[in-house]
């Protein structure tokens, strides 16, 4: 590693002494700072961190909204239901006090409410119609499967987190957890996982030119996935940047991803990062394309039957 490359990416591809490439003075004096911005995983009990996506906060609003328009139209048939054998049994004679007839729509709505779409989260193990369409599922804060206790708890919350605020506990809850939990979840020990697989990326660009013996010689092997994904991530959106905002983005990242690259090029942070994109695609592809073409050489003796037995079919 030189010297001059360490100090490029030491912090938002400014040199270690404050000063800029072009010779201005860094804003803000202080050299070497950045925000934190790692985000909360999910580990399991083994201690494995799981490189899993919780659902953001406008799909949780999302799937939430959908669940109650449809949560309103259920209540709304049944209670109709309920008020028509209650008046049909008035006409045949039947005595109904009024106690009675606020105790029966009373339970009627907290079925609805309550149990319904608890029974319908246990048996689609953390499904509903709006978590369906959105292609979110509720999981354990382990990421194991939810079971009946954690769709009762989330339930009898919800009760009162939904319906009896119409919702803003919920959203305040949602805005200020880091995987946009209400207070169900937190009470339950659950969180939304989303489910859609994520859109092929575009291509990143070639290598940078002058870089070509260095990623001959490059080790980038070992990046853990989070980072990886950060750096891809940035280098799709970098287009969209203002210069200053893509200036300290770059920084940041690439400090996260130096201990993991040896040697680093004495290159600017933008471009250190599309390079070591650009070497990690391109040798993933050629093991791709070894691995086909070892496949491509033994097939036809995976293929062919033993000691001459004939093809019947």
């Amino acid at each position: 590693m030189t010297q001059a490359g360490a100090s490029v990416i030491q912090s938002d591809g400014m040199t270690a002494d404050g000063i800029g490439r072009n010779g201005a003075p860094r804003a803000g004096g202080v050299a070497g700072t950045a925000l934190d911005v790692s985000d909360e995983q999910v580990v399991v009990g083994e201690g494995v961190a799981l490189d899993v996506r919780p659902a953001g906060f406008l799909l949780r609003a999302v799937s939430s909204l959908i669940d109650a328009v449809v949560t309103i139209v259920i209540a709304i048939a049944v209670l109709w239901v309920v008020l028509w054998a209650i008046a049909n049994a008035v006409d045949n004679g039947a005595r109904i006090e009024n106690a009675a007839l606020i105790a029966i729509v009373l339970a009627t709505q907290i079925a609805v409410l309550v149990f319904v779409p608890c029974l319908i989260e246990t048996i689609t193990r953390g499904k509903s119609v709006g978590r369906y369409i959105m292609r979110l599922r509720i999981v354990r804060d382990d990421g194991g499967a939810a079971g009946f206790r954690h769709a009762l708890i989330r339930a009898l919350v919800g009760f009162f987190e939904f319906w009896s605020t119409s919702g803003g506990i919920a959203m305040i809850t949602g805005l200020v957890n880091a995987r946009s939990k209400r207070l169900g979840d937190i009470i339950a020990g659950t969180y939304a996982q989303n489910e859609a697989a994520p859109r092929l990326s575009p291509n990143l660009g070639p290598l940078p030119p002058g870089l070509e013996r260095w990623a001959t010689i490059a080790d980038v092997a070992r990046m853990p996935d989070r980072s990886a994904r950060r750096m891809r991530d940035y280098l799709i959106q970098a287009p969209r940047l203002e210069p200053g905002a893509r200036l300290h983005a770059a920084g940041t990242i690439a400090r996260e991803i130096k201990d993991s690259v040896h040697p680093i090029p004495d290159v600017d942070a933008d471009t250190f990062l599309r390079a070591v994109a650009a070497v990690r695609r391109d040798r993933e592809w050629a093991a791709i394309e070894l691995r086909r073409a070892r496949l491509a050489r033994v097939e036809p003796i995976l293929e062919q039957l033993p000691h001459g037995f004939p093809q019947r079919g």
